[in-house]
């Protein structure tokens, strides 16, 4: 029961954060929502942020499981593309809210992933320095998070797919031969 009480609590959010900005939510809004009272939002999240927390920290969750070996870059960055895109309204309330930092740790949690599996596939094993691959890594990371960055700051409203799809292409082998020159001989 305490699942679907704290699941109610989130989709309420939600559905609120669809209809107005994060700044013109309240608890007593959420509660009233799901019929709810006060006292069970704070036995569940200790204040808004966290709830927020909660929510993305579960996207970015579910999105990592789906993806557990990555082997084309672009695969999970689209899978998070389609997130954003389907609470589209609540993530740029969220990205244009005080709480942005929440988003974008949640973005980097899932580029970080992107990166890592990805490089691990490439990789296949073999032996690397590991100074180098945290600079190709970090390097990657900044790339899908500053893609994504630029993408909200313009409320969605450029061409991500288009763009990746024209980054892939213009990259094409550069990145796996980056990450190869990593390889120790």
């Amino acid at each position: 029961m305490s699942n679907f009480t704290k699941k109610a609590i989130q989709e309420s959010f939600l559905k609120l954060l669809t209809e107005r900005p994060l700044s013109k939510i309240t608890v007593k809004d959420i509660v009233a929502d799901c019929g709810v009272n006060r006292n069970t939002f704070y036995y569940y999240f200790e204040d808004m942020p966290k709830l927020i927390e909660s929510i993305v920290e579960e996207d970015a969750a579910e999105i990592i499981q789906s993806y557990p070996t990555i082997e084309k870059f672009e695969d999970c960055l689209e899978a998070a593309i389609t997130y954003a895109l389907a609470k589209k309204r609540a993530v740029l309330h969220i990205y244009h809210s005080a709480n942005r930092e929440i988003y974008e740790m949640y973005l980097w949690k899932v580029c970080d992933h992107t990166v890592n599996a990805y490089v691990t596939s490439v990789l296949q094993g073999k032996s690397v320095r590991e100074s180098d691959l945290f600079i190709v890594k970090e390097y990657l990371s900044g790339l899908a998070f500053g893609l994504f960055s630029r993408w909200l700051k313009n409320d969605m409203n450029d061409d991500i797919r288009g763009m990746l799809s024209r980054l892939t292409e213009i990259k094409k082998g550069m990145i796996e031969e980056m990450i190869l020159r990593c390889v120790e001989e």
